[in-house]
């Protein structure tokens, strides 16, 4: 290679904020005027690669659909499928078959919608970059940028590379998708920064996805491609993720209950065959012997033992669960929140903790003039009218003074009604506002520069006659830091005139300017110096002196109006927030202090403080911190491990690229539907469609309802699953021939539970939901209580049905047997629906009419069973028959059994509390 620039690990681990720009230049083999050669820019693109992020493959639809078949359940069901169609039984095995399929294909569905972050990330890029090479500026594709690239930079344009800057006239740059800031950073490429400095205080740099807001710039290329801070965030986002709390404890119910089906099943085979004493004998004589002659018979034991396999296991319960979690991502779209993966609904109902950014997600993202301070005392924009009958003098002059000494322009075509700098645009409508709108025309400028902190208009007698200037001279008007422009000024305006500024005024204004700043506003003070004449090239040494103190203007990017309640109410839920932003510390615990969430003994901690806390030591203080400051994403990363450590439920907002790798690595991402960039949203789980953080609380507690519509649903399932298992079960070891056939157990797993099943789903929410605590992450869905019910009535179910089929088979009903034992479950299980509504509430206490779609299931599911019954394909199908009156007499009362043994339960145990209490 014919140059000595470093290479891409040397590269990789160098800093260059901390640099001067000819150590820089010399770093990287290169230089201001001339650039890169053209042959020197192709032999490092082959050295450092193109300047774009690394493609991540996608799996194919194929492996996607065959990583949805590694459930132990489906597996037990897959065993059973080859087990029907080697006893010739195809339509059970096609039945099966079909529901393994429809459940590995919503899945697919589900997961084809996965990631797609990192080509958000490269959408970003800059397409093209000007560049310096071989002396010409050129137009280039950015992808062709390489180290030592010289690019220029202009307002508008996107940030192409990670830059050191070289030179800045004016530049700023908005930042806030990658730091948080919320409004443009001023950059200065003179500036030789700290090792320590932080991402968002890298005040000679611009970085790759940022955008020039303002200004003109100059800067080398100092990474690329994967190298770059955008980069590095894409790598963060490579992180494997940890399933959801539901799929996570489904995943582990459906091991234990696999293992109980084979168990069960390997027994009832067994016994089966220790029950033919013929069968002993032949088997004693070998395998081979055995299965030549018997084979028939073997398979019909293996039938019995699918068809417990088919009983035991809840075939719709994935579907149905599927289906509660759709259901409620419709609600929660009426709210404002789209859901783009469907187990976040419940895992955001268990959410402890909500970690949110707070530019755009707490705060309005607008900058606001908040108060302004005069002579006169201080006035309030947002509480009082700033109309001609309640201004004085002062404080016309202040709104003229920040009009005037403004680039910003009013424009109805923008959504904040300005064109410019968010500052300048504040100080611009806070006059407009006020019915001062008339800016005065400028002669001369002298523009704001990063040294001075201010920026200085000067304007000739003819134009400064609304200044009501004495003696009709010409004005200068200046704005900037107040610390930097009280030194500056020796008269002060007041409603008397002008008084000298003596240093009682000076501690006054000191004292203001202090207040204003504790309260994390930004203030900027108002001066003007009256003027003889105005030279033609002036200089800010000979204006900026002598000036006249007119007032201060202080702004913020205030927080939306909504929040505090929220915040509240998320507390009331027992849900902890924790902000989490690039921006000062001062501002955000302003921020913070406002809206709730900086508690009276809460701590505010900066980003360089966490770089030296140890994981450990994290952990243990997070309890305490409810404030981060100017922090990088991989800070945000850990900040959630060490809660999640904790065993926290981590729910993330954030809306910029900066809060991608966070909201991937939570166990809820939510991202900003308005202000978001795609990132962020391709990175999280569901975003919001209006930026309100109010309808985060929304969806937390339609989280809660959906978890305690599937925890209803699995209960009421899996009762009739363990019903069914009890009923083959004693049958079995009894002696008596199968109560139930496979197919009947599949009629009633899918179509007599399947409809109240997903009628469930649309429960309303149960009293006090929100004022309960968010339930423990180790809680399993089938709790002791839980447990309790399902043996009251699995037992009730069972006893009922069995008995009606002894009564059957020892009357002149014998050939009726099975049948009365299939309609009993099936309006069992009809009438039990209702008593499931509620886990606590009495049937006769519920509100009857409150989920019609329970009444049009049952009602379905009925028909079904009429048409099961005296239809004769069906009949032939599901091997039952017609019943008469006579035989509905016997049926109806045992089916009433199972739901009143549950509302008997439930006035027990209400009783029992209420004498606890």
């Amino acid at each position: 290679m014919s140059y000595s620039s470093p290479s891409p690990a040397e590269l990789k681990d160098l800093s260059f904020f901390d640099r001067s720009v000819d150590d820089t230049l010399a770093v990287l083999a290169t230089t201001q005027d001339w650039g890169l050669s053209r042959q020197t820019a192709q032999e490092r693109l082959i050295h450092y690669g193109a300047n774009q992020l690394a493609a991540k493959k996608t799996p194919s639809f194929l492996l996607t659909f065959l990583r949805q078949m590694k459930g132990f359940l489906i597996l037990i069901l897959v065993l059973a499928v080859v087990i029907s169609a080697l006893v010739g039984d195809w339509i059970e095995a096609a039945v099966i078959l079909a529901i393994i399929l429809l459940n590995a294909l919503v899945g697919t569905i589900q997961e084809r919608r996965a990631e797609r972050a990192l080509q958000s990330l490269k959408a970003l890029a800059a397409p093209e970059a000007r560049v310096l090479r071989d002396g010409n500026i050129q137009m280039i594709p950015a992808r062709e940028l390489v180290p030592g690239d010289v690019v220029s930079l202009e307002a508008g344009a996107v940030v192409p590379a990670d830059l050191r800057l070289i030179d800045a006239s004016r530049l700023q740059v908005d930042e806030a998708s990658l730091t948080g800031e919320a409004v443009p950073v001023d950059k200065d490429a003179s500036v030789r920064l700290d090792a320590t400095a932080q991402l968002g205080d890298h005040l000679n740099c611009a970085y790759a996805s940022t955008r020039v807001t303002y200004g003109r710039g100059l800067g080398v290329v100092t990474a690329t491609g994967q190298q770059t801070q955008v980069g590095r965030i894409a790598t963060l986002l490579d992180a494997p993720e940890d399933a959801p709390p539901l799929q996570q404890k489904l995943e582990t119910f459906g091991r234990v209950m696999g293992g109980i089906v084979l168990i069960i099943c390997g027994f009832l085979f067994i016994v089966g065959i220790v029950r033919n004493a013929e069968l002993s004998t032949l088997f004693s004589q070998g395998f081979a012997v055995f299965w030549s002659q018997q084979q028939e018979t073997v398979l019909g034991l293996l039938l019995v033992a699918v068809s417990l396999a088919v009983a035991a296991v809840p075939e719709g319960l994935p579907a149905v669960v599927t289906m509660t979690l759709a259901l409620g991502t419709q609600r929660m779209l009426a709210r404002n929140t789209l859901v783009r993966h469907l187990p976040s609904v419940e895992t955001l109902g268990s959410a402890t903790v909500i970690c949110t950014d707070k530019t755009g997600t707490l705060t309005q993202n607008r900058m606001t003039v908040t108060e302004i301070w005069t002579t006169q005392g201080v006035h309030d924009p947002q509480d009082a009218p700033l109309d001609a009958s309640h201004r004085s003098p002062v404080l016309d002059k202040v709104l003229l003074i920040g009009l005037s000494c403004n680039d910003a322009e009013i424009s109805v075509d923008e959504e904040a009604g300005f064109v410019g700098d968010p500052t300048e645009g504040a100080l611009l409508l806070v006059a407009q506002n006020a019915g001062v709108t008339s800016k005065i025309a400028r002669t001369a400028e002298i523009p704001f520069d990063s040294k001075r902190k201010r920026m200085t208009t000067l304007h000739s007698a003819e134009q400064a006659s609304p200044f009501d200037l004495p003696d009709g001279r010409s004005v200068a008007f200046v704005k900037g830091a107040g610390d930097g422009m009280l030194p500056l000024c020796s008269m002060i305006e007041s409603n008397e005139g002008l008084q000298p500024l003596t240093s009682e005024h000076r501690a006054a204004i000191q004292s203001a300017n202090d207040a204003l700043g504790e309260k994390g506003l930004r203030v900027l003070c108002m001066a003007y110096r009256p003027l003889d004449s105005i030279a033609i090239d002036p200089t800010a040494e000979e204006i900026e002196r002598d000036l006249v103190f007119a007032g201060l203007v202080a702004m913020q990017d205030p927080p939306r109006p909504e929040v505090a309640a929220a915040v509240e109410t998320a507390s009331r839920a027992g849900l902890r927030s924790i902000m989490i932003t690039g921006d000062h510390a001062a501002t955000a615990a302003a921020i913070a202090q406002q809206i709730g969430i900086l508690r009276p003994n809460g701590q505010v901690v900066e980003g360089h403080e966490l770089e030296a806390m140890s994981d450990e030591s994290l952990k243990e203080r997070i309890v305490g911190i409810d404030v981060f400051a100017r922090v990088s994403p991989h800070h945000k990363v850990r900040i959630v491990e060490a809660l999640k450590v904790q065993g926290h439920i981590v729910a993330m907002t954030g809306d910029g690229v900066n809060d991608a790798p966070a909201l991937k690595n939570a166990d809820i991402g939510i991202a900003m539907g308005i202000t978001g960039t795609d990132v962020a949203k391709e990175s999280a789980d569901m975003v919001l469609v209006d930026d309100n953080y109010a309808s985060i609380i929304s969806a937390i507690e339609q989280g809660r309802i959906v978890y305690d519509n599937i925890r209803k649903t699995v209960f009421y399932l899996l009762t009739c699953n363990f019903a069914e298992i009890g009923i083959l079960l004693v049958a079995t070891l009894l002696g008596w021939p199968p109560p139930l056939t496979a197919i009947q157990l599949l009629w009633l797993n899918l179509v007599t539970d399947g409809a109240p099943a997903l009628a469930l789903a649309m429960e309303r929410a149960e009293p006090n939901i929100m004022q309960r605590p968010p339930r423990p992450t180790d809680q399993p869905i089938i709790d002791r209580r839980m447990l309790r019910g399902f043996l009251v009535q699995s037992t009730a179910l069972a006893g009922s049905v069995l008995s009606v089929f002894v009564i059957a088979l020892q009357s002149a009903w014998s050939t009726l047997a099975g049948t009365l034992a299939f309609v009993t479950l099936v309006l069992a299980e009809l009438f039990r629906a209702y008593s499931v509504r509620s886990e606590d509430t009495p049937l006769l206490s519920s509100d009857g009419s409150g989920n019609r779609w329970m009444h049009i299931a049952v009602l379905t599911s009925g028909v079904l069973l009429l048409l099961v019954l005296y239809v004769p394909p069906f009949q032939h199908l599901f091997e039952v028959q017609g019943l008469r009156l006579s035989h509905w007499g016997l049926v109806l009362p045992f089916a009433l059994i199972a739901m009143l043994a549950t509302e008997s339960r439930k006035l027990v145990q209400r009783a029992w509390q209420a004498r606890k209490s």
